[in-house]
């Protein structure tokens, strides 16, 4: 679903099996996301090993519900959307009614 990180319009799609919120090079640098200043992390895909980079985002927000400050990885592919991962999921509590899911944040 659309929601924004630092202000800008992005697609999201809830990962729980990932740790962290992920989004491509590409989308961090039109973002504006100084990555290359963020920690280097070794990442292994189905592709081989690669290497992103660790930062904080200064905000995600999703709906009416933002989050200051949140722990993501950029990933050298590309990817069209932002996976959003635990690091974001963890501060909600998630229900899935038919086929929606609903994020509520927890206090």
């Amino acid at each position: 679903g659309p929601g924004k990180i630092n202000g800008q319009a992005m697609q999201f799609v809830v990962d729980t099996g990932a740790t962290a919120v992920s989004l491509g090079v590409n989308e961090a640098e039109r973002m504006g996301i100084n990555y290359k200043n963020g920690e280097q992390v070794r990442m292994s895909t189905a592709n081989g090993n690669s290497v992103g980079w660790r930062v904080r985002l200064a905000s995600v927000r999703i709906g009416d519900v933002e989050l200051p400050g949140v722990e993501a990885i950029i990933t050298p592919a590309s990817m069209p959307y932002v996976l959003l991962g635990n690091s974001f999921l963890t501060q909600f509590q998630m229900t899935r009614i038919n086929d929606q899911m609903v994020l509520e944040r927890r206090y």
